[in-house]
């Protein structure tokens, strides 16, 4: 992505954004490719952007959830912006959120693909030959029991993320 900062002023010339769909608009042509009116954000489709939106202002590329921040509050984000409800492309203003890096970390949905449970917060102990629930909290690991089944260990941790992780939206 570009590192250069967009200023709102000329993101608002080119472009129109929807704050109830999170779409973005062409408001005038830039490249002999687009139009006047055509979707102005495409879905990133591999790599570890895959499910973002982003679009192409002054031949630089911008993320689209960045771009909606600066689109309405009129300052590039800071920070991270979070998807609150972890979609990657639901730009809406209503499911944006400006945050710390630790907040947007916590707010994970889903296990990574190489979990053997599937389920967040649920890892098989050998030792023991049952499901634990961890969840990591300001640098350090904490232990909520172990269970028979990975759907245990998950509603245990999900339990205990609710309580510790400030960004928390499961």
């Amino acid at each position: 992505m570009a590192d250069a900062i967009l200023c709102a002023e000329r993101l608002r010339e080119v472009v129109d954004y929807n704050p109830e769909t999170g779409e973005f608009f062409r408001k005038v042509r830039l490249a002999q490719r687009h139009h006047v009116g055509d979707r102005a954000d495409f879905r990133i489709n591999e790599g570890p952007m895959t499910g973002y939106r982003r679009l192409s202002v002054d031949s630089k590329r911008f993320l689209a959830h960045r771009c909606a921040w600066l689109h309405v509050h009129g300052e590039w984000p800071a920070g991270e912006i979070d998807h609150i409800n972890g979609d990657r492309g639901d730009n809406r203003i209503a499911n944006l959120r400006a945050v710390q890096t630790q907040t947007n970390a916590e707010n994970k949905r889903r296990a990574r693909s190489d979990s053997r449970s599937g389920l967040l917060g649920a890892s098989y102990h050998s030792q023991v030959g049952k499901w634990r629930a961890r969840v990591q909290f300001k640098g350090k690991t904490y232990n909520f029991g172990v269970y028979d089944t990975p759907e245990e260990a998950h509603a245990a941790y999900v339990e205990a993320k609710r309580k510790l992780h400030a960004g928390c939206t499961i």
